[in-house]
């Protein structure tokens, strides 16, 4: 059988699986062919980072390749431009920024540059320019979402 020329041809290490890993029962035609429908468990059960809790989409092609999980390549650009402009080269772990494990969607910007100095944002924040303004971190980012004034 030429698995080449059906919609999922085998790649990387998926050629190295017996058939009875995707098709067991001897069901051959209608399988799921996304990411997930095989490898939901490995999504959910992944902690470094932890994909369910940092949102992290489910179409793995996204960021592995079929080689190896360890291939990951992850574009951090898509939520925030940490590697140009003025946050290129600011930070060195995740940590630097994410300071719950348990949930990359937490983080903040007001350790690193000025913005830690609550009274000269609040001065450079004023109503009748930025209403709503709070110092909280979500909200810098709702404002600044590609980490521009």
């Amino acid at each position: 059988f030429d698995h080449a020329l059906t919609r999922f041809p085998l790649t990387g290490a998926h050629q190295a699986e017996p058939c009875a890993s995707c098709h067991g029962g001897g069901v051959y035609a209608g399988l799921a062919t996304e990411c997930a429908a095989c490898h939901q468990s490995d999504y959910d059960g992944t902690t470094d980072p932890n994909h369910v809790a940092a949102s992290f989409p489910v179409q793995c092609e996204e960021c592995h390749d079929t080689t190896s999980w360890d291939n990951a390549n992850w574009d951090h650009m898509v939520y925030f431009p940490i590697d140009t402009g003025a946050h290129a080269g600011r930070w060195d772990t995740c940590a630097d920024c994410h300071f719950n494990p348990a949930s990359f969607a937490d983080f903040t910007c007001l350790t690193c540059h000025p913005h830690s100095d609550q009274l000269k944002t609040d001065s450079d924040h004023p109503p009748d320019k930025a209403p709503g303004y709070v110092y909280e971190s979500q909200a810098c980012y709702s404002c600044h979402p590609n980490g521009t004034h």
